[in-house]
């Protein structure tokens, strides 16, 4: 099957607002929060049945994540990149954990990194910031040199450094 073809299916797929290819061999693919789970398993049956990772991206100005799944198409040999747009107030969306073991520790390290709540992922405890009591670091309003000062009573210039 060609990439043209993939594609098509892929376009007509409900959940999807948008599909294209993007480079050589990679398709990107927008959709809601509300149907990443759908979707997901609908690529899963396309052949798209490995998760490489997940990311995210924060847009603060455009006040949105944009949470990133990229999954890949061993019989196909092409990339899927996975783009949902989600609200930067109250961030929550369902887990892909049942679909992709691996994807707890992907979701985990997000809700730590950028607070977005996984809805029944089995853990959102810390992976690294144990104790943490501040923003979410990877936040674009988490303010480094403000943290930096409350926790440690200096910045960087007054240090010398």
């Amino acid at each position: 099957m060609e990439h043209d073809e993939i594609i098509q299916i892929i376009q007509a797929f409900p959940a999807v607002t948008a599909a294209g290819m993007k480079y050589g061999d990679q398709i990107e693919i927008r959709s809601e929060a509300d149907h990443v789970c759908n979707l997901l398993v609908f690529l899963k049956s396309q052949g798209f049945e490995h998760l490489s990772n997940i990311t995210c991206v924060d847009w603060i100005l455009e006040k949105r994540f944009d949470v990133t799944y990229n999954i890949w198409s061993y019989s196909r040999k092409i990339h899927a990149v996975v783009k949902i747009g989600l609200s930067r107030d109250n961030p929550r969306m369902a887990t892909i954990y049942p679909l992709w073991p691996q994807a707890r520790v992907y979701e985990q390290e997000i809700h730590e990194m950028f607070g977005i709540v996984f809805e029944g992922n089995p853990d959102m405890g810390p992976l690294f910031l144990h104790n943490w009591q501040d923003l979410p670091p990877l936040r674009k309003d988490f303010d480094t040199r403000e943290y930096s000062r409350k926790m440690y009573g200096f910045l960087e210039e007054e240090a010398g450094l």
